[in-house]
């Protein structure tokens, strides 16, 4: 058995071209994550996984073998997720990086009940956890992805008839201190209630009578969608920045509604 020791180590050489690499290292990485739930057991689910270190000129790679060692030993950790500062301090020291950055992406299902039949199945939204560490700075940031309805404004007032509506995209990211948790169902409960009318996996045909009253008598913009959802994350003092960008997939146009905004609040 030839041991490692023995083997040419070609990633340490030095680089003579003086470039410093911003960030390198592992993408699409799918890994297993237990996430705890708000209020019950935790959930399984599979992530992809970005994890990268800034690379100094004078070194020509990294040990990308290294990056999936830690992701194996931390996948099972759990606050939320993973120890992200933790695994980002063991990148850090591993691979002698001054700093290091990772990112999952996942699908998280919350059991939710049909508005009138109270019939129950789980809806499946896109999450991610992102953390970043630089030194001894270190910021988490929580996303997600979620769905809603909107009734444009404008075609209920000058319809006879009805109202266009759109299946409309909500992403929310938002970063909070280390002593602080929002949890996922937390976030998305709040987005839902800014649309017209929320989204189901099943529904009866009096919930979809109520759904579809519901959106005509509250009819958004995307800018009044928006407007909502900062509102809320204002008025939340766990959370010390924000990104909101909505996205009304349009039903009548050749094009989309758009929204963005950003905001660190200290």
């Amino acid at each position: 058995m030839i041991m490692n020791s023995q083997l040419k180590d070609i990633q340490n050489q030095k680089d003579k071209r003086g470039i410093d690499i911003q960030k390198v290292g592992v993408n699409g990485v799918e890994v297993p994550l237990l996430i705890d739930r708000k209020g019950s057991d935790s959930q399984v689910v599979s992530a992809k996984a970005r994890l990268s270190v800034t690379l100094p000129h004078d070194y020509r790679g990294t040990h990308m073998s290294r990056f999936i060692e830690i992701l194996s030993e931390y996948s099972n950790k759990r606050t939320l997720g993973v120890d992200i500062k933790g695994l980002l301090q063991d990148v850090k020291k591993r691979l002698e990086s001054e700093s290091a950055h990772v990112k999952f992406e996942f699908k998280y299902f919350i059991n939710k009940k049909a508005p009138v039949s109270e019939i129950e199945f789980p809806v499946g939204y896109d999450c991610s956890f992102q953390g970043d560490l630089t030194g001894d700075n270190y910021k988490f940031i929580l996303g997600v992805k979620v769905p809603v309805t909107t009734l444009c404004p404008c075609s209920k007032e000058i319809s006879k008839y009805s109202a266009h509506n759109q299946r409309t995209m909500v992403k929310v990211k938002v970063s909070y201190d280390e002593k602080d948790i929002i949890w996922i169902e937390d976030l998305v409960e709040k987005i839902e209630s800014c649309g017209s009318s929320q989204v189901y996996s099943i529904l009866k045909r009096c919930d979809e009578k109520y759904v579809t009253e519901s959106a005509y008598e509250n009819p958004k913009f995307v800018e009044d969608v928006l407007r909502d959802v900062i509102c809320l994350l204002e008025k939340d003092e766990k959370v010390t920045f924000y990104e909101v960008e909505v996205e009304a997939q349009e039903s009548i146009h050749n094009h989309n509604a758009w929204a963005w905004q950003s905001k660190n609040k200290v």
